[in-house]
């Protein structure tokens, strides 16, 4: 069982070509629908009282969200982001965090066994205490951002040596380590106790690091790139989701996890927000993994 946990938010992503206000994001609701697509997930969140109904719908048709708690008298996390015309830099206009500052979390009876945990760019604080609440998880896995890292930069280090795997954009490992080498980001994360550290590249794919042993992921090759906003969380969503569908800790299934990884973030990318991800089915996504065997043979 897989259960994620992270913002549920509404987002106002704004780019050279298009401004979409207030549509459905949050690393919980990326990841968990891009999980979905393999395995049975639980996702756990808050939302406020001007998330639409037709968002939760979504939601209520694809995951467990007997996890998600409704504020009836606060707003809904709110990131307003834009990006430039190369759709590569990406900058945060505004980080309301509305009904996730205070929240308190708390796991479901029925969520409480879960195997497998994603901690997703979330309050480190509040991914320390929800990784505690689970019985006995066989794989825990966090990520987080520029925000948390310089707002609560030694809670993030002690969530990240508590945690078996890690999975983090470039920037937020250089940021987080203050180091520029990848690799040598790697290593350090790697010293805080992690066996699995993954470090995201956006449109340069992505570096696996499991005990002695480097993977490098080309990205897939994608003509239309409309908005990147939850590409890195959808490729931990369908990580995991593979993780967990396959139930094995080991060298094999993470090369072949960050390969189905590559996979969902490379369909998030073709839309605004999650159109993209709730609409394709498993032959879709097989297509796209022959075309990957495709570009990597030689």
């Amino acid at each position: 069982m897989l259960t994620i946990f992270g913002t549920i938010a509404l987002d106002t992503t704004r780019t050279s070509k298009n401004i979409k206000y207030r549509i459905m994001g949050g690393a919980a609701t990326y990841a968990s629908l891009s999980s979905s697509k393999y395995t049975s997930t639980n996702i756990i969140g808050i939302i406020g009282y001007d998330f639409p109904h037709m968002y939760k719908d979504i939601l209520d048709r694809h995951v467990n969200t007997k996890g998600i708690i409704v504020k009836d008298n606060e707003k809904t996390f709110h990131y307003d982001s834009s990006f430039d015309p190369t759709l590569t830099v990406r900058t945060a206009n505004k980080t309301e965090l509305n009904v996730i500052e205070n929240f308190e979390p708390s796991v479901p009876e029925e969520f409480i066994d879960s195997k497998y945990i994603f901690l997703a760019n979330n309050d480190p604080v509040q991914n320390k205490k929800m990784q505690s609440l689970f019985s006995d998880p066989e794989f825990v896995v966090c990520d987080t951002i520029e925000y948390w890292i310089n707002n609560k930069y030694d809670q993030v280090i002690e969530m990240i040596r508590n945690v078996n795997g890690i999975i983090i954009d470039s920037q937020e490992a250089r940021l987080l380590t203050h180091e520029y080498n990848l690799i040598k980001c790697a290593k350090e994360i790697k010293e805080l106790g992690p066996e699995l550290v993954i470090i995201k590249k956006g449109e340069n794919g992505c570096m696996l690091f499991y005990k002695d042993i480097i993977c490098v992921y080309p990205s897939i090759p994608i003509e239309n790139v409309v908005d990147p906003t939850g590409a890195g969380d959808c490729y931990a969503g369908g990580f995991l989701g593979y993780l967990s569908k396959k139930g094995k800790i080991n060298e094999r299934t993470f090369r072949e996890a960050a390969i189905y990884g590559n996979i969902m973030g490379s369909f998030a990318i073709e839309d605004f927000g999650v159109n993209k991800i709730i609409d394709i089915s498993s032959s879709d996504i097989e297509k796209r993994l022959q075309f990957y065997k495709e570009l990597l043979r030689f």
